[in-house]
């Protein structure tokens, strides 16, 4: 267990949160280890509550905006997983991850927006074109927009 996580839980154990002066000796990379420990332990609302404390602390780290976009995701809220994959696109500045592409493009078409989830498809494809996942899910956008991809061969 990690010294984060267990300092959480001491506190917790009195009914008490850890302060922010204490979370904000943790590295982002730290709390980035403690919110996924959490999240393997079933423990949603102190991942949560140190989610918000990190993206607080460090609203630009790349391990806390990851983390927190994933853990939205496992929440289901496709709109704070979406304004977190993008703040992180934004933040990586061209050194996007393939996962961070595909992310968004799974958040977008499970926020129902299939328009926005191909764009984010032709973003990832432009700097991954062979990247087999993001080509499938571009793929699956065209089929359900009803559309043949523009790369198949037709009969």
């Amino acid at each position: 267990m990690s010294q984060l996580v267990q300092e959480l839980m001491q506190e917790a154990s009195y009914g008490r949160m850890l302060s922010d002066r204490k979370v904000a000796r943790f590295s982002p990379a730290e709390m980035r280890e403690a919110i996924q420990e959490l999240v393997g332990q079933d423990r949603l609302d102190m991942a949560n509550a140190l989610i918000d404390a990190g993206l607080a602390l460090h609203p630009e780290s790349d391990d806390v905006l990851a983390i927190a976009a994933l853990v939205a995701m496992v929440r289901q809220d496709w709109v704070q997983a979406i304004e977190l994959l993008t703040k992180l696109m934004l933040v990586q500045d061209g050194a996007v991850q393939p996962f961070t592409h595909l992310m968004l493009v799974r958040a977008l078409r499970s926020n129902l927006e299939p328009a926005a989830a191909l764009q984010a498809t032709v973003t990832g494809l432009i700097q991954y074109p062979d990247h087999a996942e993001l080509l499938a899910e571009q793929v699956a956008l065209f089929e359900l927009a009803g559309m043949a991809h523009p790369g198949a061969i037709a009969d």
